[in-house]
């Protein structure tokens, strides 16, 4: 199952009294496939997959499921802190008929190289669906080292890597390491540029939540190799991407589907929507990003 195309961590809908809202995740996945989103990535960070009972979780991962109805690939985020319920939330994805799997660090315990890799290698022996890796040492404390990418080739199944440590030092290693043999799907949104000219076809980028048109169109002008537009294509995105980066990325997804007429909600504490002064500038950055100052 090779990735390509822009893939969405589609944000979670929330009501006044912090439910799920399942009218807006309905009118949110049509808008996703109708701007050229490529598939949806239901579950993670951006999705706030931390802040949602296991009830909850499987009810997207329902829900999501029966909507898309074979329109598009999905992937289920299924990190926890124990490799047990990770194990146990990729079996139901998988009996779900979830085309994939986006497995990250485990949060807070800060394992080692050995003890991540034999987490993987748990979740790689417990189902047989293609498996993309998660790096984000920022936020989990730990990195997908070489250790483990080199402990898990012979999993046919683990089929690439997320890679959003910021280090392009680490993709050019895994290109020169590996070869062919990962994906190396972006994660790290104001380099996707660099990525695609390392040979990077999918892009998993939060902000595709609430502005996908823009993310599909300069990935697909790097697939067509029309570098000169998918340059100017990319200058356009990256206000949006680094003021987003710069603090508050789930507020500003949020925000950003708001910004496209889809009332979401706030997020659930412990975050709380950004200040008013913040609002104000990204609303400006983003409405020039999506054509619509």
């Amino acid at each position: 199952m090779p990735l390509t195309g822009v893939y969405a961590p589609i944000v979670t809908p929330f009501d006044a009294e912090e439910n799920i809202n399942y009218a807006v995740y309905d009118r949110l996945i049509e808008f996703l496939l109708e701007n050229s989103i490529a598939g949806i990535v239901v579950g993670g960070t951006t999705g706030e997959v931390y802040a949602l009972s296991e009830a909850e979780r499987l009810d997207s991962f329902k829900f999501i499921k029966e909507r898309v109805n074979g329109r598009a690939p999905l992937l289920a985020g299924t990190n926890a802190g124990a490799t047990r319920d990770v194990v146990r939330y990729s079996r139901l994805a998988a009996e779900m008929g979830y085309d994939g799997l986006m497995v990250a660090v485990p949060p807070y315990s800060r394992p080692n190289q050995r003890e991540l890799l034999a987490h993987y290698r748990a979740v790689a022996e417990a189902v047989t669906i293609p498996i993309v890796l998660y790096n984000f040492p920022w936020r989990a404390g730990t990195e997908v080292g070489y250790e483990v990418l080199d402990g898990l080739t012979d999993y046919a199944h683990v089929i690439g890597i997320k890679e959003a440590s910021g280090e392009m030092a680490r993709v050019y290693e895994m290109r020169l390491r590996y070869g062919d043999r990962y994906e190396i799907i972006c994660g790290s949104d104001d380099q996707a540029l660099d990525y695609c000219l390392w040979g990077s076809q999918c892009w998993i980028g939060g902000a595709a939540s609430c502005a996908p048109r823009q993310h599909a169109a300069l990935l697909n002008a790097t697939q067509q190799g029309d570098w000169a537009t998918a340059r100017t294509q990319m200058e356009g995105l990256l206000p949006l991407l680094r003021n987003m980066e710069s603090g508050g990325y789930t507020q500003k997804a949020k925000l950003g589907c708001e910004l496209q007429g889809f009332p979401v909600g706030a997020p659930r504490r412990p975050l709380l929507p950004i200040l008013e002064e913040e609002r104000r500038e990204f609303e400006k950055v983003f409405m020039k990003a999506v054509g619509k100052a």
